[in-house]
């Protein structure tokens, strides 16, 4: 989207920026971390904050009530990778909403049942996987990622019933994306965190942009609060790759260059 635009396309989208726009101090806004403030690249570990998102933070995290990174991945990772760790009141969710990194501070659990045993076993079930396959430990959840392979859509097709039984036999779900099934404990999810985090802030009005199918239960928690009465907009990083998301969002932004216009436009508007 263009800095000088902020336009919802739905008219539950159009009420909820109004309710932010009258209310700043009592919204929270929230967002993904790969793929909608930082670009996907092939390898997670090299995943780094669009460089505009940490000055637009910056602006806008002292307008608003809340400013919340909502994301699969570890909360001291995603500080790591985002350079948020000076950003006064930014709040950061990791593995789903189990880790939080607030002032510094980082709050984590342990490990669920199932996790352990799916460290141990998945690099021997995947000995045997096409080049390219990788997994990510991260702590509480581990993904199997095929973007690396030479054809990684048909790679993760084969590999989505073995990851699958694997799942069953531990007690963990597989959560699919782009490019990665990961195994993680059933609950975890973006919609509980994010419902979590607007009754704990007692949220007049939420925003939420993500660009990934880990990022519709966080949607859905959006349509569920807007029937209860609280206003809401669902924002779309897009891509090529994913379009369940756009088809459900209120306003489309064209990936983290879009996101960082998104939050510029809201700054301004706030200020």
């Amino acid at each position: 989207m263009s800095a000088d635009a902020l336009e919802a396309q739905t008219p539950a989208g159009a009420e909820g920026l109004s309710a932010i726009s009258a209310r700043p101090r009592h919204a929270l806004i929230g967002f993904d971390f790969d793929g909608t403030l930082s670009p996907i690249v092939d390898d997670p570990e090299a995943a780094r904050a669009h460089p505009g998102v940490v000055p637009a933070l910056r602006r806008l995290a002292p307008l608003v009530g809340t400013v919340a990174v909502i994301t699969g991945r570890p909360a001291a990772t995603a500080v790591e990778h985002g350079g948020f760790a000076d950003i006064e009141g930014l709040l950061v969710l990791g593995q789903y909403g189990r880790e939080r990194w607030e002032n510094g501070v980082l709050q984590t659990s342990e490990p669920p049942p199932g996790v352990a045993e799916v460290r141990a076993k998945l690099p021997l079930i995947l000995a045997n996987a096409p080049e390219g396959v990788t997994i990510e430990d991260k702590g509480l959840a581990l993904a199997v990622h095929t973007r690396r392979a030479a054809e990684p859509q048909v790679v993760l097709e084969r590999l989505r019933s073995i990851v699958a039984a694997l799942a069953e036999r531990t007690g963990l779900v597989v959560e699919p994306g782009r490019f990665v099934l990961e195994l993680r404990p059933p609950g975890m999810d973006k919609g509980g965190a994010l419902r979590g985090l607007v009754a704990e802030r007692g949220a007049s009005a939420v925003l939420f942009a993500g660009d990934d199918l880990g990022d519709l239960p966080a949607y859905d928690a959006i349509d569920a609060l807007r029937k209860e009465g609280t206003p809401g907009v669902k924002v779309c990083s897009s891509s090529d790759e994913v379009t369940a998301l756009a088809e459900r969002a209120d306003l489309i932004v064209d990936g983290p260059p879009g996101v960082v216009g998104l939050i510029e436009r809201l700054a301004s508007d706030l200020s």
